[in-house]
C-alpha cells in the first residue's frame, strides 16, 4: 500500500520503481514527468497510472538542484522594441508561446537584443545558465546568437531558419508557397505587371517569398522584371519609401504582392497620394492576416500565416529539446524542422 508518497519500507518510490511498473525506461519516465510531448498517449497514461499507484512524488529542488534547472525559457527577439510593439506578428507569436506555457511550470522571459549593448547582456545571461531554453524569433542571416546559444549547448528553437542548411530546430510557414498564390491570385485577376516589395533579404522567409513571387511569373510566361522588386524591411514606412520608388520606375504597374501588412498599408497610402485606386487602378495584396489586413480600406487580401500556431509548435518542439538533453547522450538526432501552411484569403483590394 502507498502511504503519503511512500512504500511499505517507508522509502520514497523512485523513478526506476515508475519506469517497471509502466513496462517502459527511466527515460521514458522522465519525458512524460518534464511534460515532453515526444511520447505516445498510451505510453503517458501507463507512466501516470504506475506514478499514481506508487505515489511517486518528483523531488523538484532536487531535480532543479541536479540538472542546473531553472523553469526559464527566453524568448529573444533581436529588433529594436519599437518594431516589436510595431508589427501584429510579434504579438500573435508571443500569444502562441505563453498559451502553450500556460500548463506548464515554465516562466517566459522577454528579452530584446536589437543593438549591440542587449546583445552582451543576454551573451551574459545566457552564458550563466540562467534559462532552460531559447526561443529565436526574427532572426537575420548574420546574427550571432544562434551560434552562441548552441556553443553554449542551450536547447533552442528558431523562428525561420536562417537558410537551408539551418542547424537548429525550427518553426516556419511556407513562405514560398504562400507567395505563389499571392501572384497566381493575381495573375487569375488578369494582372500581368505584378511588383513586389520585399522584407528584409537578410531573412530567409523573405527570400523564399521572393522565390515564390518569381517562379509563379515564370511559369505564367512572364518575364522577370527587375523593376517591379523593390527592397522593403516588413515596416510600414518602408513600404511607403519603397512603392515611391515603383511608381517612378514602373508607372504602369497594375498590382503589388507586399512582403507584410504593415507593408502594404504603407503601399496604400503612397497609392491614395498619387491618385490610383485600389484595386481599380493597383490591386494590392499583403502577408500575415494581421488585425491591420480586416481594417483597410478596402480591406486587404493577405497571405495567412498561422502565428499563434507556429509560437505553439516552437514551445512543443523546445519542450522536447529540453527533456531529451536531460536523458544521457543528449538529443543525438538531426534538428527536426517544421512547416506550417499557409493560406491566402482574399477580400476586396486584389
Amino acid at each position: 500500500m502507498v502511504n503519503g508518497g511512500r512504500n511499505r519500507g517507508g522509502r520514497r518510490p523512485t523513478l526506476e520503481e515508475v519506469a517497471a511498473r509502466a513496462g517502459v525506461g527511466r527515460g521514458t519516465v522522465s519525458r512524460v514527468i518534464n511534460g515532453s510531448p515526444r511520447v505516445s498517449d498510451a505510453t503517458r497514461a501507463a507512466v501516470e497510472a504506475a506514478v499514481a499507484e506508487l505515489g511517486y512524488v518528483p523531488n523538484t529542488a532536487a531535480r532543479a538542484l541536479a540538472a542546473n534547472r531553472t523553469d526559464a525559457i527566453a524568448l529573444v527577439v533581436p529588433e529594436p522594441e519599437t518594431r516589436f510593439f510595431a508589427e501584429p506578428y510579434f504579438s500573435d507569436m508571443l500569444r502562441g508561446v505563453g498559451a502553450e506555457l500556460a500548463d506548464t511550470e515554465m516562466q517566459l522571459l522577454l528579452t530584446f537584443a536589437g543593438g549591440d549593448r542587449e546583445r552582451r547582456r543576454l551573451a551574459q545571461y545566457l552564458a550563466a545558465h540562467r534559462v532552460d531554453g531559447v526561443l529565436l524569433v526574427s532572426v537575420h542571416a548574420d546574427d550571432p546568437l544562434p551560434d552562441l546559444v548552441a556553443q553554449l549547448e542551450i536547447p533552442a528553437v528558431i523562428s525561420g531558419p536562417r537558410s537551408a542548411a539551418e542547424t537548429l530546430p525550427s518553426v516556419d510557414s511556407d513562405n514560398y508557397g504562400g507567395a505563389r498564390s499571392a501572384v497566381e491570385h493575381l495573375l487569375a485577376g488578369g494582372r500581368r505587371r505584378i511588383a513586389h516589395i520585399t522584407g528584409h533579404l537578410d531573412v530567409y522567409g523573405a527570400q523564399r517569398r521572393v522565390d515564390g513571387y518569381r517562379d509563379a511569373l515564370r511559369e505564367a510566361g512572364i518575364a522577370a522584371d527587375e523593376t517591379l522588386v523593390e527592397q522593403g524591411d516588413f515596416t510600414e514606412e518602408g513600404g511607403r519609401r519603397a512603392m515611391a520608388r515603383l511608381l517612378e520606375n514602373a508607372p504602369d504597374v497594375d498590382a503589388v504582392f507586399a512582403g507584410s501588412d504593415v507593408t502594404a498599408a504603407g503601399a496604400r497610402q503612397v497609392l491614395r497620394e498619387r491618385g490610383r485606386r485600389t484595386p481599380e487602378d493597383v490591386a494590392l495584396v499583403g502577408y500575415d492576416d494581421s488585425a491591420i489586413a480586416r481594417h483597410m480600406d478596402p480591406p486587404l487580401t493577405s497571405v495567412r500565416q498561422p502565428i499563434e500556431e507556429m509560437g505553439r509548435a516552437m514551445i512543443d518542439l523546445l519542450l522536447t529539446e529540453i527533456a531529451d538533453r536531460r536523458l544521457p547522450g543528449g538529443p543525438g538526432r538531426v534538428p527536426h524542422h517544421a512547416v506550417l501552411p499557409a493560406e491566402l484569403v482574399v477580400r476586396a483590394s486584389s
